[in-house]
């Protein structure tokens, strides 16, 4: 089984963050490890609170990993403080896992900015050259590049400006847009699309998450960049398409739909 580590936080509602990112690591078979960045108060009507691990302990969870278990793909999730982002960039330095997605967690869906100025270029700077792909939404991407995204071509001048910020492969997701959903990968040379119909409901909770936690596991289990972000496409899709209306704001994903279809737990 291939073994797969997530850095984030942790979303005590269970639709985001370190959650979220178990729950799809384990509906792709890959199991799943974890290093807590922060601890949230946050439910489906928003972030409430933020407590962060002290550098000291994000350190001790990344060594008590790698020291002992070979990690075949890593996400990176929410990382708010500047010392955080720099002693796992330091840890991963030293480690060198082949495989890093970052998901540049800065703004959640209720406007609460995860990121200080510091942190956000603290980010660029360290982790950013580190990871093999990386996947902003359009207002991760405005504050990454400080470019206003409301078209198709916009988009893509943004995943450039990305990429020469260091990154290896964009993937600019474009569900702010209006219309069609399409996300773009560039990869220094090239655009490839991936549309999708969007989706008629509001519970789209952790679906950033849930995407690039899918990313991870699928390059883990050995599927090219195109196949492994086309297949997480799908799942996300699955999963928002059978979201569960949880709560009194934005409700989670269903990241077991279809696992549970195939076992006959529900219809």
């Amino acid at each position: 089984m291939k073994k797969v580590l997530t850095i984030a936080g942790s979303d005590c509602s269970g639709g985001a963050g370190i959650q979220a990112d178990l729950k799809t690591f384990s509906a792709h078979g890959v199991y799943g490890m974890s290093v807590i960045t922060a601890v949230t108060a946050q439910n489906t009507q928003g972030v409430f609170a933020v407590e962060d691990i002290s550098r000291d302990v994000i350190a001790k969870q990344i060594e008590a990993i790698f020291d002992d278990i070979e990690v075949d793909g890593l996400k990176i999730g929410m990382v708010s403080q500047v010392q955080t982002i720099e002693v796992i960039a330091e840890k991963l330095r030293h480690y060198s896992p082949k495989t890093i997605v970052l998901d540049p967690v800065m703004v959640s869906k209720s406007g609460y900015h995860l990121l200080n100025p510091e942190a956000e270029a603290t980010l660029i700077k360290d982790l950013l050259p580190l990871a093999m792909i990386v996947t902003p939404n359009i207002p991760e991407a405005e504050v990454m590049t400080n470019m206003s995204i409301n078209t198709l071509k916009q988009m893509e001048d943004s995943a450039k400006a990305i990429y020469q910020m260091g990154a290896k492969n964009v993937l600019l997701k474009g569900g702010h847009l209006e219309n069609e959903a399409t996300d773009i990968l560039y990869d220094g040379q090239e655009f490839s699309y991936y549309s999708s119909p969007r989706i008629a409901t509001k519970n789209t909770h952790g679906t950033g998450c849930t995407l690039s936690s899918a990313i991870t596991a699928n390059l883990a289990l050995g599927y090219t960049l195109h196949q492994a972000v086309v297949r997480a496409k799908e799942y996300i899709t699955i999963a928002i398409e059978h979201s569960l209306s949880i709560g009194k704001g934005v409700g989670p994903t269903h990241h077991f739909y279809t696992l549970y279809k195939k076992a006959g737990l529900i219809k």
